[in-house]
């Protein structure tokens, strides 16, 4: 039944949505029409098929029709860091070199409240520019980080994920450092006021084990037992120096995931970013757990990480999610994000297919978050994140589309070279939130 209190719309042109993982079920999972229509009302996704059958049954639906344009689930980036957002695409030599060098004093601005508030909301303007509908983003040691991204993003009516970043080993400087209980505290307070907040979820979130001591990760670990609803996302064996680094401050650890294990950070819930290097004994764990690895192919290329096993890690049943890593990643787009996936996955002999890909930045990362019941796909009853692709955005994509033969050769050049030239439309929870065409 169609609500009162706001007009249903009926949103047609191309679409595409997924009845399984094209990853380990094949694309054909893959769901597409060439004149299909998507029926939005209070914010959810109501109905999906074909345009004609929508139209003749849905007859006082506000129309608007994007023509040859494809309406897909919107982009989820599923780590990210937004207080890094001013500092992206700086030059510089490894991991640590470039967290001393320019993350951690960029970090310590965002003390301010009001230079919070104003990244906050340049992130999300950008982010949204380039389709992205969902972000889970670490923030700084300071909760006036956190406040300020929960703020703008319910501002804006999206859903969102994010927690305070905990450190308080001497490794990290003395600007960024808090303590065990003061991470507990913190984290717990701010737990209290955003979590389950309209479309808002707190994520619980020590930055990774070197900027940490036992005694943070145990708190944070108790904090986590204590609120089990909550995602913990941390960073794992991102390159082999930090995992050098790693055994020599936890000489009595297995291997890096165990820091974590040990502490009661390994979990169905967790998130572990990057997740190149590991051993055969920590991809075993993160699997019996239900753990998500989450691949950040831009971060790992720009600063020399390493190559994501994205094929012998999803046919060994893990759960993968697609993430910028802004500001170590060197771009804001998913469609970038994309095209650096499947660069690392042939540089690993492994070609991944245009299905597969899309779905690994929409679907795949819902699932990483566990909110693949509530976006990342075209389906009845999903909340109604969108994001409209216009195929022939550029002169070079244009000609590319033009000789194909079917959907996947018409969108593997947006996916290679597409930027926010691309996006034609955003839609967050069931709102326009850019311009689209004139309504029909």
């Amino acid at each position: 039944m169609m609500g009162t209190d706001r007009m249903a719309e009926l949103l047609i042109g191309q679409t595409l949505g997924f009845d399984g993982n094209p990853m380990t079920e094949g694309i054909g999972v893959a769901r597409h029409s060439a004149r299909g229509g998507v029926l939005v009302e209070a914010g959810r996704i109501a109905a999906v098929g074909e345009a004609d059958a929508l139209v003749r049954a849905y007859p006082a639906a506000r129309v608007t029709d994007y023509g040859a344009r494809l309406i897909s689930a919107g982009f989820i980036d599923a780590h990210a860091h937004y207080p890094q957002t001013a500092i992206i695409a700086s030059w510089g030599k490894r991991l640590i070199d470039w967290l001393n060098a320019y993350t951690f004093p960029e970090e310590m601005r965002l003390a301010d409240p009001a230079y919070a508030a104003e990244i906050a909301a340049r992130y999300f303007d950008l982010v949204l520019a380039n389709g992205t509908t969902t972000v889970c983003s670490f923030c700084t040691i300071h909760p006036e980080s956190v406040e300020a991204f929960f703020a703008e993003a319910r501002r804006r009516g999206l859903r969102a994920y994010a927690g305070k970043t905990c450190m308080d080993r001497d490794t990290a400087p003395a600007g960024l450092r808090d303590s065990a209980q003061g991470a507990y505290d913190d984290s717990r307070r701010l737990l209290q006021k955003w979590h389950g907040l309209d479309r808002l979820s707190y994520v619980i979130t020590p930055r990774f084990s070197p900027t940490s001591t036992p005694g943070q990760l145990a708190a944070l670990g108790a904090l986590w037992a204590e609120n089990p609803t909550c995602l913990m996302q941390t960073h794992l064996s991102e390159q082999t120096d930090e995992i050098a680094w790693v055994k020599s401050l936890y000489p009595e650890a297995r291997d890096y995931l165990d820091t974590y294990e040990a502490h009661g950070l390994l979990g169905a819930g967790g998130l572990y970013g990057h997740a190149i290097h590991l051993e055969p004994r920590e991809i075993d764990r993160l699997r019996e757990v239900g753990a998500s690895l989450i691949h950040c192919p831009t971060s790992n290329c720009f600063i020399g990480s390493g190559l994501f096993d994205m094929d012998g890690l999803s046919r060994g049943g893990q759960r993968i999610g697609l993430a910028t890593d802004t500001g170590g990643g060197s771009s804001f787009s998913m469609l970038r994000t994309m095209a650096a996936a499947y660069e690392v996955a042939q540089l690993r002999h492994r070609a991944l297919h245009p299905a597969e890909l899309w779905w690994l930045a929409t679907q795949g990362s819902a699932r990483a978050l566990r909110a693949e019941d509530r976006i990342g796909n075209l389906a009845p009853g999903m909340e109604a994140d969108l994001v409209v692709i216009d195929l022939a955005s550029t002169p070079a994509i244009a000609q590319a589309a033009a000789r194909a033969d079917d959907l996947w050769q018409a969108l593997f050049p947006t996916i290679m070279m597409g930027d926010d030239r691309a996006v034609a439309a955003v839609w967050a929870g069931g709102r326009p939130i850019r311009p689209g065409p004139a309504r029909g």
